[in-house]
């Protein structure tokens, strides 16, 4: 009998069902988008049960589409989008609002006001978070100030809130099960990352009843027990969860002190696992929870940029020098060697480790000669440049010396920006054959706790590699004109 690894991958955009077998292999997925219900005002959020019956019925559609035999799952493991906050009540499982979305900045008054009291140095310094409404804490303050009833209903005991693996738990679990796992606590905004626990002074900061957060447990721990609203025969264990960046950084293997990796998505997510100490640092990244595994955690230090994939879209859709993003590997290829254009992509402000939100964007160093493929070019190296200067703050920030990247997302199919990503950092750049890396890191986590799987799995993974073929001069020169394009745009 067969011993199959169920995953769930609960993304910004949509809901993925991964199935795996006994050696670690991606079987099968099954996949549904979500609506994505933005207004006039630029607010963004999720419909809760509609997220919930995307779940389910992935599981179903995965079932019948892997043609196996659904008494063979053995174990099931969760990642989901961080920081997206949901509130539900204990009794019913029922939505007492649609999920505020991490990319919703509707709790900036509320974060101001916090930061006119004082506040905001201790809350960073207790949750490695700079105080912001996107995470998950203002958020949910919005809903306990705005939406009729809540707190009255919170003070009884009878509210639950959290992050979508909280909300999902609960309800898979029949109400019976209401816990959340480190990596999503720490982006909450609400958890002392020393400590290892809700911090009850930035709770009451928030308007947050203590009674409304989840049991946090390790990573790897147990959440109860699912059937599915009885689509399985006999129920299952619950026993990955992760956020998503933290399911990445797992399933790419980079379970040691000093492994790092960058997810290239609409956005980037660089990860650093730093070992079972937090380090803080002010140069511009924060610092997170990796997980929790057998009661031991590994901290992190994060950075985020704005603008990665997307600056390719900016190229395709907006000035239209390509018609998709499959041409720009060759078109970078082509472009004149001696050409210095750079694109500084601050469309809306510079993320990590700059945080200038008022920075704009910036195309300089053009000559004559400089065309089309000069500046695609430009764009795909500013993705490569911004990632090297994250990097870079996490060797000076930890003290570790680096030694490879691991990588994952879309655009590691660009054979032209994985060479130029190695080049500028001097370093190995690694690419997994497997492309859910969140949905893998949650998956495994959830076969290793049942056995099913040990660290050997991560040994089995194939990558490509690529190396630098760039001198050193020429690539601080090359860095450094990067260095002096953002020093142009930023204002302070």
């Amino acid at each position: 009998m067969s011993r199959y690894v169920l995953g769930i991958d609960q993304s910004t955009q949509g809901t993925k069902a991964l199935l795996f077998d006994e050696e670690g292999k991606l079987l099968c997925r099954s996949d549904l988008p979500h609506r994505q219900i933005v207004d006039e005002r630029g607010w963004v959020e999720h419909d809760l049960e509609e997220i919930y019956g995307n779940t389910i019925q992935t599981v179903k559609n995965l079932v019948e589409k892997a043609g196996i035999d659904k008494s063979e799952i053995a174990v099931l493991g969760i990642s989901n989008q961080r920081e997206t906050a949901a509130c539900w009540e204990k009794e019913s499982g029922k939505p007492v609002y649609n999920a505020i979305v991490w990319q919703c900045a509707r709790g900036a008054s509320i974060c101001d006001g916090i930061e006119k009291q004082g506040y905001a140095s201790m809350i960073k310094e207790r949750t490695g978070l700079k105080l912001s409404p996107y995470f998950s804490a203002a958020k949910l303050a919005w809903i306990f100030q705005n939406v009729d009833g809540v707190k009255e209903k919170a003070a009884e005991g009878k509210i639950a809130c959290g992050t979508i693996d909280s909300f999902l738990v609960h309800r898979l679990t029949g109400r019976k099960v209401f816990r959340t796992d480190y990596s999503n606590a720490s982006r909450t905004q609400l958890f002392n990352i020393r400590e290892l626990k809700w911090d009850q002074e930035i709770l009451d900061i928030f308007g947050i009843e203590r009674s409304c957060m989840a049991e946090v447990t390790d990573s790897d721990g147990d959440y109860g027990m699912t059937d599915f609203e009885g689509f399985l025969d006999r129920p299952i264990p619950i026993r990955g969860v992760m956020g998503d960046s933290h399911g990445a950084l797992f399933g790419q293997g980079c379970l040691k002190k000093g492994m790092i990796k960058a997810t290239y998505g609409t956005g980037s997510s660089i990860m650093m696992n730093i070992g079972e100490t937090p380090v803080f640092t002010d140069l511009g990244v924060v610092t997170s929870l990796a997980w929790s595994m057998g009661g031991k955690v590994n901290y992190v230090l994060e950075g985020n940029i704005n603008y990665s994939g997307a600056v390719i879209t900016w190229l395709k859709d907006d000035v239209k020098l390509i018609s998709s993003a499959g041409e720009t590997d060759a078109l970078a290829k082509s472009a004149a060697e001696g050409d210095r254009t750079y694109l500084v992509p601050a469309f809306s402000g510079l993320g990590a480790p700059y945080w200038d939100s008022k920075a704009s964007a910036v195309i300089c160093g053009i000559t004559r000669t400089t065309g089309k493929a000069e500046i695609v070019r430009a764009a795909l190296d500013c993705i490569a440049y911004q990632i090297t200067d994250i990097v870079r703050v996490m060797g000076e920030a930890s003290g570790i010396e680096i030694e490879e990247l691991r990588v994952d997302g879309g655009a590691t199919k660009n054979d032209y920006l994985m060479q130029f990503q190695s080049d500028q950092l001097g370093i190995p750049v690694r690419i997994p054959e497997a492309e859910e890396l969140s949905g893998i890191g949650a998956a495994y986590a959830a076969g290793m706790a049942l056995e099913i799987f040990d660290k050997k799995i991560f040994d089995k993974m194939n990558r490509t590699s690529y190396t630098s073929e760039l001198e050193e001069s020429i690539r601080r020169q090359r860095y450094n004109g990067w260095k002096d394009a953002v020093k142009m745009v930023m204002t302070k």
